[in-house]
């Protein structure tokens, strides 16, 4: 099982985002602070403000939600769920790009950290 830490503003709001978009299911939550939740053999924690981890470091910089890091999340029908999510607001950095691979595209949760949905070729 992997297990990512996300760095959000409100840990209530984004574990509703995951829940409603992406599956997510709630594991446990600890005060306002931390949301966990699952999804297949992911665990995100979602780390509000209040947390250790949104302590500042010994250099002054503080970590904070975005970026590009992302985790990846294998979907089938993509432009289909797109549709859906784009119908739901939900904000979205790209459009569809395909590759060898397959196709992905980045969406941002509630927080604005990415996420990348990938649908596999083949």
């Amino acid at each position: 099982m992997a297990v990512v830490r996300y760095l959000v503003n409100d840990p209530d709001a984004a574990a509703t985002f995951y829940a409603k978009h992406l599956g997510f299911a709630l594991m446990r939550r600890w005060g306002p602070a931390l949301s966990m939740i699952k999804r297949d053999d992911l665990e995100l924690w979602l780390s509000g403000p209040d947390t250790s981890a949104a302590r500042p470091m010994p250099d002054g910089r503080k970590p904070e939600p975005g970026g590009w890091n992302r985790i990846v999340l294998q979907v089938k029908d993509l432009p289909s769920l797109v549709a859906g999510m784009k119908e739901a607001d939900v904000h979205f950095r790209n459009e569809i790009v395909t590759g060898p691979g397959g196709k992905q595209i980045l969406m941002e949760d509630s927080a604005g950290n990415p996420i990348e949905l990938f649908e596999p070729a083949g």
